[in-house]
């Protein structure tokens, strides 16, 4: 073999190697998608909680600022009630005999 189709081969076996490392090795093109893919799918999750960490801050600030507020948190969340008003709570009777027949 001459010494110029030697050096062709080698190369040509050099630039194999080096596309298989770009498009399958480790850092290639594969990877690196997959990498892309985990950022976009981080950054989406960062502003969800970015949100919703806003949304906490304002009721804090709500809380912090506003009686109303904090009057109807100890209403809705503690069942809470002013001086003079009266407390009803009305249950559905889910046990009647009347209910019961229904089902037949």
């Amino acid at each position: 073999m001459k010494p110029v189709r030697v050096l062709l081969l080698v190369l040509a076996l050099l630039l194999a190697w080096l596309q298989y490392k770009l498009w399958l090795g480790d850092g290639g093109q594969r990877e690196l998608a997959a990498l892309h893919a985990q950022v976009a799918e981080q950054k989406a999750e960062n502003l969800k909680l970015t949100q919703r960490n806003e949304a906490l801050a304002a009721e804090v600030e709500n809380l912090k600022s506003g009686e109303a507020a904090v009057e109807e948190r100890a209403r809705s969340e503690l069942g809470m009630v002013k001086p003079g008003e009266t407390f009803y709570r009305v249950i559905e009777d889910s046990g009647s005999p009347e209910a019961k027949t229904d089902d037949r």
